[in-house]
Formats: C-alpha cells, structure tokens, sequence
C-alpha cells in the first residue's frame, strides 16, 4: 500500500549497507514502513538518499549497520547535513529465522532498532587526525604479517636446503640471514642449490623492503599520536603503538562512550555478570575490540616488570589468594579508566566533534 508523503510527521531510516548500494528503509513514528529504496554509493547517491528520506517527513535519525566499513560515507555526509547518525548491529539470528533475511529485511530492522532505542551507538567520527593513525596502523600491520611470513619462509628454505647451503646459513639469527642470503647472486639454474639461493635472495630483498616501509610507517605514526595525545604516550609503559590502538578504539569523538565503563566494555576489559541463584560471580568479557584488549594486556606487563606501585598491587592481591591472571584484568580494567580520562582531556578529541 502507498502511503502519500507528509513533511510535518517524523520519521526513521534504516540502512542496510553494501560495497557498491546501500538499501534504505523509512518508517514513522509507530513504527509503519513507508518504502524502501536502493541508492548507489556514492556523493550523488547520498545526496538522493536524503532527498527521498526527507520527502517521507522530518528525519529524526538514522540507523546504519556497518558506520565502519561499508557505511561510512553515508554516515559522514549525513551527519554533515545534521542527521542524528545511530550505530545498528546486524540481526540477530532469531530475526533471521523468523523473518527472512534480504536486503529490505535488514533495513527495516535497522531503522525498527533506531526508532526503539535498541540502537543508540553513537559511530566514529573518522574525520580527525584518529582515522589517519587508523589508516596507517592497518598498512603497518600487513607489512609486519606479510615480513613475518617472509622470514619464516627463509628459515624453512634454509632447514630443507642442500647440505652445503643448509650448513653455511642454519645457525644465522634472522637479521644475519636475511643479510646474508640478500648478497646471493646466481648466474644461471642448473641445480636445487642454485634455485634455493635465488628464491632465498628474493625473499631477503622482500623483508628488507618491507622493514623499511615499517619504519617509515612507525616514524609517521609515531609523530601523529604524539600531536593527538602527547600526555597519553608520556604515562608509563604506553608506547606509540599501544596508544595508536586504543586511540583508534576510541575514534576521533571519544566523548561517544559517555564514561570509561563504557570505553572499558568498547576494550573487552569490563567484567560481565553471570549470576544465577544464589549464585554471585563474574566472567573475563570476550568481547569488545581485540587489538585496545591486547594494548591494555601489553600495557599492565610492562608496568608489572618495572613500576612499583603495580607490583605492590600483584602482591597484595596474590596476598589475598587471587591468581596472577585475575590480578592482571582488574588492572587492565584501571588502566582502561586511566586511558579514558586522559583522552577525555585531549582539547582536540573532545571539542572537535560536539
């Protein structure tokens, strides 16, 4: 049934977000669908897919799935425009099954979860110097992966090498190795000998390569943390690159979480209930962002080799019977509150976006 327009009513969208199109669903405020409508990915797209929006009524908010990945140019021009912009999970399973899943599904159930409150992530601003340590930190890390594997595929080569070979390279460190078997040079392929100095000179040259492409990555990265948050990397045990990683979890607008509880669930270091009875416990959250949740583990070693006051809390907790590892999440749990605090101090992150 068509429903004839009416700019004086509000109403919700919802956006089920693609590579190359973006479904959208627009509902009112009871909650009736009014249409839906496909609108391509791009500034031309966006700029239609808002002019349909608000031919529906007054746009209250919208709800988009993936404001990370795919969705993130529409997030961005929207909220440019003043759209109230709301984070929406996928589906859950139990929707799936009972209605279906496509692509006007998904967006419906996008623009229901905003219109009900289920949905009130605020996303990324990704528009601050934050996204740009975010772009660099994702090429720094495949050119360590891909150095990794370059190295373990020398010192695989070397182990089946031909004896000679084999003997003359398999006690060398990497460095040395890599060195050493980027000076080969073969004149022609008669032999495995020959055919295994050459792949093993190929793949020196590439770790060489890609060292050098990490450290020029690491020295831009090192001087953008510094310029965002010179007072975060000035704690004890936080290094360039454990800072990089909870600056990019907290985004450009961390002012979103609202308090470090929140930024505290966003790392994975928030202990989650899971009383029953008269049953009271807790269990470790497997959840949130993975790589903060490894900066914050990183973070708590270092201290617990080197500053006193962290020892001293280590004893006193193995004191009361607590293991080594329980004494560790409560302390990444500080250290998440001492992070956010610091962050919610950085004048560029927390004026930019408000």
């Amino acid at each position: 049934m068509t429903r004839l327009a009416d700019p004086s009513r509000g109403v919700v969208g919802g956006v089920d977000t693609h590579k190359e199109a973006h479904v959208i669903a627009v509902i009112d405020e009871v909650g009736h669908i009014l249409g839906t409508a496909e609108f391509a990915t791009t500034l031309a797209g966006h700029k239609r897919a808002l002019r349909w929006l608000r031919d529906h009524g007054e746009v209250l908010r919208v709800g988009i799935e993936g404001t990370g990945s795919y969705g993130s140019g529409l997030a961005r021009y929207l909220s440019d425009q003043g759209v109230t912009i709301v984070e929406v999970d996928r589906p859950n399973r139990r929707v799936r099954r009972r209605r279906g899943k496509s692509d006007p599904v998904d967006a419906e159930a996008a623009a229901r979860a905003a219109l009900s409150g289920e949905a009130m992530g605020c996303p990324k601003a990704q528009s601050g110097k934050v996204e740009m340590i975010r772009a660099l930190r994702v090429a720094r890390r495949s050119a360590v992966k891909a150095r990794t594997q370059a190295a373990n595929q020398i010192h695989a080569l070397v182990s089946t090498a031909p004896d000679g070979l084999r003997a003359e390279l398999r006690r060398l460190p990497t460095k040395a190795l890599v060195e050493r078997a980027s000076r080969f040079r073969v004149a022609g392929l008669s032999t495995p000998a020959e055919a295994t100095k050459l792949a093993l000179a190929e793949l020196a040259r590439r770790h060489i390569a890609l060292t050098s492409e990490i450290e020029r990555l690491e020295c831009h990265l090192k001087t953008l943390v510094a310029d965002v948050a010179p007072s975060l990397v000035a704690h004890y045990g936080i290094s360039t690159d454990t800072a990089g990683a909870l600056l990019v979890a907290a985004g450009d607008n961390p002012q979103r979480l609202g308090s470090d509880r929140a930024f505290a669930a966003l790392c994975g270091v928030s202990p989650v209930e899971c009383s029953s009875g008269q049953l009271q416990r807790h269990r470790v959250n497997r959840g949130g962002n993975r790589e903060a949740n490894s900066a914050l583990w990183r973070i708590v070693l270092v201290r617990m080799a080197g500053d006193p006051r962290t020892r001293e809390y280590v004893d006193k907790k193995r004191r009361e019977g607590r293991s080594t590892k329980e004494a560790i999440r409560c302390l990444k749990r500080y250290v998440a509150r001492e992070v956010y605090c610091e962050l919610m101090r950085v004048p560029e992150l927390t004026t930019l976006h408000q």
